[in-house]
């Protein structure tokens, strides 16, 4: 094999796992289509009402048509990437999310994900951790989440103006219990 030719698979075959099956969310509902995406790429989920956390795809609950809601997604060395995030969409219930060493998180997928109004409403926590492509922008692309008590931000080398970028949010949700183990 030439060299990068296996990162070049892995990219594409990550790719193909975060591409948006339209019509499956239509047929199984967005808590399970969104749970097989998650799993799929390597994170884990929660439902609503259970402690339990879901990794095993093969493992995931059948049941009546939005029998099971995520509230909480654990995306910890996961492959998620932006092409992914359509499903999100539909979530109406998730309380929680972890990103960590997550090599294809971006300041766009931060942005996307503050701009998808279901989490608007329900995302209370938030941990960013060792996500090397994330910046400033995509921290401060968070402020459209309204309703986040907690954010928690950890080994981000790409932050360069701290100070600033915390002020803006902090005025942005007063309400914010902002924790930082940053450089």
């Amino acid at each position: 094999l030439p060299p990068g030719s296996c990162r070049a698979f892995w990219g594409w075959l990550n790719a193909v796992f975060n591409k948006v099956d339209h019509e499956r969310i239509r047929a199984v509902g967005p808590d399970r289509a969104a749970s097989e995406w998650l799993l799929r790429c390597g994170a884990l989920v929660r439902y609503q009402g259970s402690p339990r956390w879901q990794q095993d795809y093969n493992g995931l609950p059948t049941g009546p048509l939005g029998k099971y809601k995520i509230e909480a997604i654990d995306a910890t060395d996961s492959c998620i990437m932006y092409r992914g995030f359509d499903y999100l969409d539909g979530l109406e219930h998730v309380t929680d999310i972890k990103l960590e060493k997550c090599m294809y998180i971006q300041d766009e997928c931060l942005q996307r994900l503050s701009e998808t109004s279901n989490l608007q409403k329900s995302l209370q926590q938030l941990k960013i951790i060792s996500c090397g492509n994330v910046t400033d922008k995509g921290i401060l692309a968070l402020h459209k989440l309204t309703n986040l008590e907690y954010l928690y931000l950890s080994d981000l080398p790409g932050i360069r103006e701290k100070e600033k970028t915390f002020r803006v949010l902090q005025q942005a949700l007063p309400k914010l219990e902002l924790e930082l183990d940053l450089e």
